[in-house]
C-alpha cells in the first residue's frame, strides 16, 4: 500500500484526495471526477512535489523549482494550458478558490487559472 508510510501531507477535493510522500511523490484516491485520476500526470507528479491545493474538483502540485503542475476537472481549474509558460517554474505559494487557482511567483506576480467568474 503506497500509503501505509511516509505521507507528510494530504490535500481534498469535493470527492478526492491527492498525498505527498517523502521525495515528492504524489497519491491520489477518490471519485475520478473530482481530480482522483491523475494517470495523464503521474509521471510528473513521481517526485520532487513540495506542495499541492485543490480546487472542488482538480488539484495543483508545486514542483522543485516552482513548476505547477494541474489535474482533474478542466472546469474546475486543471486546464491550466493558457498560462503554462508562466507556470514552468518560480511558483513559490499556490491557492484555491471552487473554481480556479492563483500562484503567486518569486518576485510577487500573480498567476490565475480557471474560471474567470
Amino acid at each position: 500500500d503506497r500509503l501505509a508510510a511516509g505521507v507528510i501531507a494530504i490535500c481534498s477535493s469535493e470527492c478526492a484526495f491527492a498525498a505527498v510522500k517523502e521525495g515528492g511523490e504524489v497519491v491520489t484516491w477518490g471519485h475520478p471526477g473530482y481530480g482522483s485520476d491523475s494517470t495523464e500526470v503521474a509521471d510528473r507528479l513521481a517526485a520532487g512535489v513540495t506542495a499541492i491545493c485543490s480546487s472542488e474538483c482538480a488539484f495543483a502540485a508545486v514542483k522543485e523549482g516552482g513548476e505547477v503542475v494541474t489535474w482533474g476537472d478542466p472546469g474546475y481549474g486543471s486546464d491550466s494550458t493558457q498560462v503554462a509558460d508562466r507556470l514552468a517554474a518560480g511558483v513559490t505559494a499556490i491557492y484555491s478558490t471552487d473554481y480556479a487557482f492563483a500562484a503567486v511567483k518569486e518576485g510577487g506576480e500573480v498567476v490565475t487559472w480557471g474560471d474567470p467568474d
